[in-house]
C-alpha cells in the first residue's frame, strides 16, 4: 500500500453507537469478508482488503501482546473482547470493542474466524490507551521483539493474576 503504510494523521475517525464493523479472516487471519463499515472506516475498497492479512489495519500503537493474547485465544477456540486501536489507510485512527469468535466446521476444525466491532466507551479507551502504552514500552525496551513481546505478554498475565479476575472479566471492568 505504498509509503502512506507508516503514516500517521493523528486524527481519530468514529462510527456511530448503532453501526457495526464485520470482517471475516479465514484460519491465517486473511480477510474473506468486510461490511461496507469496515471499508469507510479503513478507507480501502473492497478489492484492495480481500485476501488482504487483517494487518493491513494495524495501528503501531498496539501492543503486539494484546494480539498473541487475542490469536492464541481464538486459535484454542474461545472467543475474546477487546479494545483495538485500528489505522486506516489515509493514517487516521480508529478505536473497536472487538468481539471475535472462531467458526467451525462438521468436524470441530476452525474455518474462519469472525469479528464484530462496536464503538467503544469515551473511558474504557482511556483507560485501554494507558495499559497499551505501558505494554508498548515493555515490548519496546527489549532489543529482541520476541523477548519484548513475551514480557509483555507476561506483564499482563501478571496485572490480570493481581487483580485475581479472567481476561473477559478484565476488559469488561475498563
Amino acid at each position: 500500500m505504498g509509503t502512506s503504510g507508516n503514516y500517521l494523521s493523528g486524527v481519530e475517525r468514529t462510527f456511530g453507537a448503532d453501526e457495526i464493523i464485520v470482517s471475516k479472516t479465514d484460519p491465517q487471519g486473511r480477510i474473506i469478508y468486510a461490511n461496507e463499515v469496515f471499508l469507510r472506516m479503513a478507507g480501502f475498497s473492497e478489492q484492495e482488503l480481500l485476501h488482504q492479512p487483517h494487518s493491513i489495519i494495524r495501528h503501531p500503537d498496539m501492543p503486539r501482546c494484546v494480539f498473541k493474547l487475542l490469536w492464541d485465544t481464538i486459535a484454542a477456540g474461545k472467543e475474546i473482547f477487546a479494545y483495538v486501536k485500528n489505522r486506516a489507510r489515509n493514517g487516521d485512527h480508529y478505536w473497536v470493542f472487538a468481539h471475535v469468535t472462531p467458526t467451525f466446521d462438521q468436524s470441530g476444525t476452525i474455518v474462519s474466524y469472525h469479528s464484530n466491532r462496536r464503538s467503544p466507551r469515551r473511558d474504557a479507551v482511556e483507560k485501554a490507551e494507558g495499559l497499551y502504552r505501558e505494554l508498548l514500552a515493555i515490548e519496546q525496551s527489549h532489543a529482541d521483539r520476541k523477548a519484548g513481546m513475551e514480557a509483555a505478554f507476561q506483564a499482563v498475565l501478571a496485572k490480570l493474576q493481581s487483580a485475581g479476575v479472567p481476561y473477559d472479566e478484565f476488559v469488561f471492568s475498563l
